[in-house]
């Protein structure tokens, strides 16, 4: 009864921003989205008492964009269609029910009987020597096969995008099928916090090999000039930390984010993108509004003004191809018949390409599409949940961190659509495997 209720208020919400956007009051619609969002996130986590728990870290993010997005702060945004309204509000309220009722049947078809913490029978048998073994041997093959992969594609392409002087030296450094394992140094980190967790306390030498490791998956991203991936490593670590350890103290989290500023800051300046392309890009109403504000501002906000573009140009949908983008790319048959996925895309503005998750599920079926992509992602996501919590493979919490950011991340793009998604979860299902059966061994 009670997600009944902060469903209606969501809704009520949503008729109140949608009536006040009409009205040209959008920074008022954008601070009832911004307000629910806070609301619905404290709810949520006030009833799990998890701060990564899925369904409030999907209520602030989600709607909370769509806050920053409806206050129109650019000349880019116009006002959204009907079913642009509906589209995002609908995701978001199928996406609740499909959690919660799947969380109700597995309450009912499970006994209620308490079983043991993930990591207690590791510690009850003895830090689970074995299980951190297998940890350690993940960390040493991705980070091999990473490291080597990315000395192939300099040596094939001649160059490394932090010493390259061209604009957007990062969107050329690829070679097709290995770029894929050399974006992969990004489960180093949060292997290591695993590894940490389970082994529990570490020697100097220990200490010294997963600093080493962390150092060099860490500079494989900077040396890419690639934000994404260095702020991806890290919240992802960050995740796992706070499921591992549920009771962390926030000043360490703080201290973590924080350290990541100069390092943001610096591959930005070293993309080549001052601050009068950027200013020019955005298109900003104030002119006179700082960059630091504007940057984050309209990654977030003009992800929703895509989608809007979506709604009044396609002319006709594509029925699964978008979505099935992943399986003609990892297959190779995108090479054999490019028709399969050349598909205009629509945007507000040739730089600004970046979309949100549904982004693909619109294209492909339209509103249908959009209600069955939120519900089969909800039953995923609750599935996932469960088994981080019931499981004993500590690589369960590295599938919890990883669809935790795609949902922290889902105003950004269309993440399940997205060949290097499947491909990092079909590794972290590899390591899940190999894990498993050191925790079948105690």
């Amino acid at each position: 009864m009670m997600t009944a209720a902060a469903l209606g208020v969501h809704l009520a919400g949503g008729a109140a921003a949608a009536l006040l956007a009409k009205t040209g009051e959008y920074i008022f619609s954008g601070f009832v989205f911004i307000l629910l969002a806070v609301f619905e996130y404290l709810f949520y986590y006030r009833r799990e008492r998890d701060l990564l728990q899925m369904e409030a870290v999907f209520s602030l993010f989600w709607t909370g964009g769509m806050g920053l997005s409806a206050m129109k702060l650019s000349r880019l945004a116009q006002d959204w269609e009907p079913d642009t309204w509906i589209s995002f509000i609908l995701v978001y309220v199928v996406f609740i029910v499909g959690y919660e009722g799947r969380a109700a049947w597995e309450k009912r078809r499970k006994s209620e009987e308490k079983k043991e913490g993930l990591f207690s029978q590791l510690e009850r048998s003895g830090g689970g020597n074995e299980v951190a073994k297998r940890l350690l041997h993940c960390m040493d093959v991705v980070l091999f096969v990473s490291v080597s992969c990315f000395i192939l594609e300099a040596a094939a392409l001649r160059e490394v995008p932090l010493f390259s002087d061209k604009p957007h030296a990062y969107s050329y450094f690829h070679l097709s099928g290995v770029h894929y394992f050399t974006v992969s140094s990004i489960f180093v980190l949060p292997l290591s916090v695993l590894y940490r967790r389970v082994k529990g306390k570490l020697s100097t030498k220990e200490w010294m090999r997963i600093g080493l490791y962390c150092a060099v998956a860490l500079a494989i991203p900077v040396l890419c000039v690639s934000r994404f991936q260095l702020l991806l490593a890290v919240f992802l670590s960050v995740c796992v930390a706070v499921m591992a350890w549920p009771g962390i103290k926030f000043r360490y989290i703080f201290l973590v984010i924080a350290a990541l500023v100069p390092a943001y800051v610096g591959l930005t300046v070293a993309r080549n993108h001052d601050v009068a392309y950027l200013n020019g890009i955005f298109e900003m109403k104030n002119a006179a509004m700082p960059i630091y504000i504007t940057q984050p501002y309209m990654y977030v906000a003009n992800n929703y003004d895509n989608f809007n573009c979506l709604v009044k140009g396609l002319p006709a949908h594509t029925f699964g191809l978008r979505q099935l983008f992943p399986v003609f790319a990892l297959s190779g048959l995108k090479f054999l018949w490019p028709g399969l996925v050349s598909f205009p895309i629509y945007i507000t503005k040739t730089e600004l390409t970046t979309l949100t998750f549904i982004y693909d599920a619109y294209y492909d079926f339209g509103l249908v599409g959009v209600f069955l992509f939120g519900l089969i992602l909800s039953m995923a996501c609750q599935k996932i949940s469960s088994l981080k919590e019931r499981g004993q493979n500590p690589v369960a919490l590295l599938f919890g961190a990883q669809i935790t950011m795609y949902l922290v991340l889902s105003f950004f793009t269309t993440w399940f659509s997205n060949p290097t998604t499947w491909f990092w979860l079909a590794l972290t299902g590899i390591m899940y495997f190999y894990v498993g059966l050191g925790v079948k061994s105690l």
